[in-house]
């Protein structure tokens, strides 16, 4: 089995906040994204590939205010319901997850499980875009919950259930290089070794991993040098 790294997630409590934060924090204006229907979110995006992590870029993510609220019991994703991190957020946008890119969504769900790690129910979702429709699949928990902290990467599979859809319908291949590039992505965690595990049995390489205090360190090359981002344990 074979993962990598696809994209970091930052949460921010509005776009435009999200923008003016990117803005000033590695001074770039992110690319116009899309919505999230089914879980009330919307996004802005940019890539930031390099040749570690060729499929990399970036996620900035906010709850949509001019959308209604996921219906019945549905929690959004990546705990972005969580009055914690949404009190974190409103200071400052941070940085809360990765989501990491496989050939085989179930296959990697089921080594997960394997580990005794629940990562959720297989979401399937879509969004247009100018070079066409993007198709994938993604695992949500029902509750929403990232796991360790964000630590443990939320799965993605790219392309239609039936694999007709070209991989070429990637964010990617739809965004400009933006002068911000992924240099690396180092994990800490009181768990350390059972997420180490989790790795291996998904084929995630390209992430160095240590116990202790929770936190994700991305290092990023950008127009103002280099820049780590910190998930600080939320």
């Amino acid at each position: 089995m074979n993962s990598q790294i696809d994209h970091l997630v930052v949460m921010a409590s509005s776009l435009d906040a999200g923008v003016a934060w990117c803005e000033a924090t590695l001074g770039i204006t992110p690319a116009a994204g899309g919505e999230h229907v089914k879980y009330g979110t919307h996004n802005r995006l940019f890539k930031i590939a390099s040749p570690k992590y060729p499929l990399a870029y970036f996620e900035i993510i906010a709850i949509n205010p001019s959308a209604p609220a996921p219906k019945g019991a549905i929690a959004r994703w990546f705990d972005m319901d969580d009055k914690a991190l949404q009190k974190a957020i409103a200071q400052e946008p941070r940085l809360i997850t990765f989501v990491s890119s496989t050939e085989d969504i179930k296959a990697a769900r089921h080594a997960l499980r394997t580990q005794g790690i629940e990562r959720g129910q297989i979401v399937h979702a879509s969004r247009k875009t100018n070079k066409g429709t993007l198709h994938w699949q993604i695992t949500v928990r029902e509750d929403g919950e990232r796991l360790f902290n964000g630590c443990l990467p939320t799965l993605i599979q790219w392309g239609k259930p039936d694999a007709t859809e070209p991989l070429r319908l990637h964010p990617r291949n739809s965004l400009p290089r933006s002068g911000v590039t992924l240099q690396s992505i180092a994990i800490s965690h009181p768990s350390g070794p059972k997420l180490q595990a989790a790795y291996e049995a998904i084929g995630l390489g390209g992430v160095a991993i240590d116990t202790g205090p929770a936190n994700i360190t991305a290092t990023l090359q950008t127009p103002k040098g280099l820049v780590q981002l910190n998930s600080l344990g939320l």
